[in-house]
């Protein structure tokens, strides 16, 4: 058995519809591809409270990379006139789409980027499968049982029996 060429095997593009019109996102070069990664991770870090290169994470770096990850998507849009938003909105999914994967992507896209709007989705899976309403909460791990008779006064060492 052979291996088969990878274009036969991957979708190397997204579909983005803005405003009636669809802009095609090619696959990113893989230089951007590892630069989306290690934006991505100082993210995460970031969010986490730890240090971070700034220069990773500046705005000059956010225009070129939205330039990068959209392709000609980007020169597409601008010449369109689509709004702001709208474009960052594209090239962050594109970006969901490089640093994970195309369903990613488009759950985010169809959320508008509102994290909020995905957790029902989460909520109805974690429902489905059993998982939010089968878990038992832990009994005391102590070693020791609660007091059995009468209770102790207070301050005082243990009750005689």
């Amino acid at each position: 058995m052979a291996f088969k060429e990878l274009g036969e095997l991957l979708d190397e593009t997204l579909q983005l519809p803005v405003a009636g019109t669809v802009y095609t996102v090619p696959a990113p070069s893989a230089e951007v591809g590892l630069r989306v990664q290690a934006i991505t991770n100082a993210a995460a870090v970031a969010a986490d409270g730890g240090k971070v290169d700034e220069t990773i994470l500046s705005d000059a770096a956010e225009r070129d990379l939205f330039r990068d990850v959209l392709g000609p998507a980007h020169a597409q849009m601008v010449a369109d006139g689509v709004p702001w938003p709208a474009l960052k909105h594209a090239a962050i999914t594109a970006m969901v789409w490089i640093a994970q994967d195309k369903d990613a992507a488009e759950q985010f896209w169809n959320a508008a980027g509102d994290p909020n709007r995905l957790a029902p989705n989460r909520a109805a899976r974690r429902a489905r499968s059993g998982a939010a309403n089968s878990t038992q909460s832990r009994g005391s791990t102590s070693g020791t049982s609660g007091p059995k008779g009468k209770p102790r006064p207070a301050g005082k060492g243990r009750a005689p029996r």
